[in-house]
């Protein structure tokens, strides 16, 4: 398995947690496979031989998430990989109903265009691909950039950002996700598109008191405020439909089991 991203969030989960325990992990580090360079992205897939490649590398550039997207799909169809590629709830401008797989994506912020945009560069360049959707990523033993942020902040009485009330989201667990990305690389065949995300929608307020209360802060030092009330624009509400993942097994466990 050829692990693009390995030393982000996500990527340490994966590598280093026992989700891939059974895989043989290629993890090139940007510097040696710099994923918007083209050529060299494809000549680096094709020389290990992969049998799996999951493309987590992230920046916030559209060059690196659409044009590296694209690289990494045609270097593993090269090599003749499978390629699982992670995209967003992004994609989606926010309702009150779940979004299922079949639904139209119509993204409202330029993030989602951009994941939207990769998932298109993903198919394009690996027709067979796997694109996994999922939400906020949070962690317990690895913490994610915003609970470190909150654990260097929040003691001093400073919040690291304002969480709104009214945007909800399906918060999972990072080792969930990297189980999931494991499972799918062995299930035969694989969804071409799937929802893996917790069961339930939890406001970004209440995870940011639920990282607060596992990390033993006060929460009453929180920044709160509502998107109508910030002016920007955003998706409110963006809850996924997780039903097909369980099908193939996958479930990822709600906030209050892991956070406490």
């Amino acid at each position: 398995m050829l692990v693009t991203g390995a030393s982000g969030f996500l990527g340490q989960h994966l590598v280093r947690g026992d989700a891939t325990k059974h895989w043989e992990i290629i993890a090139p580090s940007s510097r040696s496979m710099d994923i918007t360079h083209r050529d060299n992205t494809i000549d680096t897939i094709r020389d290990w031989k992969p049998d799996v490649v999951v493309h987590l590398a992230y920046r916030k550039d559209r060059r690196t998430i659409v044009d590296g997207t694209r690289n990494v799909a045609e270097g593993a169809t090269a090599a003749g990989a499978h390629l699982i590629h992670m995209s967003s709830d992004n994609v989606f401008g926010g309702r009150p109903e779940p979004y299922r797989e079949s639904d139209l994506p119509q993204p409202i912020i330029d993030y989602g265009r951009n994941k939207l945009d990769a998932e298109a560069a993903a198919r394009a360049g690996a027709p067979d691909a796997t694109v996994v959707r999922t939400s906020l990523l949070y962690g317990t033993d690895r913490l994610s950039p915003i609970q470190h942020q909150l654990a260097a902040t929040l003691p001093s009485g400073h919040s690291p950002m304002t969480f709104f009330t009214d945007e909800v989201r399906c918060p999972a667990h990072a080792d969930d996700v990297a189980h999931a990305i494991s499972q799918l690389a062995e299930s035969r065949p694989p969804p071409q598109l799937v929802h893996v995300a917790g069961p339930e929608g939890v406001s970004r307020s209440d995870l940011a008191a639920a990282m607060c209360r596992h990390l033993g802060l006060a929460h009453s030092n929180l920044a709160t405020s509502t998107i109508t009330e910030s002016g920007l624009v955003r998706p409110s509400v963006i809850v996924l439909d997780t039903s097909l993942a369980a099908e193939h097994g996958i479930t990822c466990r709600p906030v209050a089991a892991t956070l406490g």
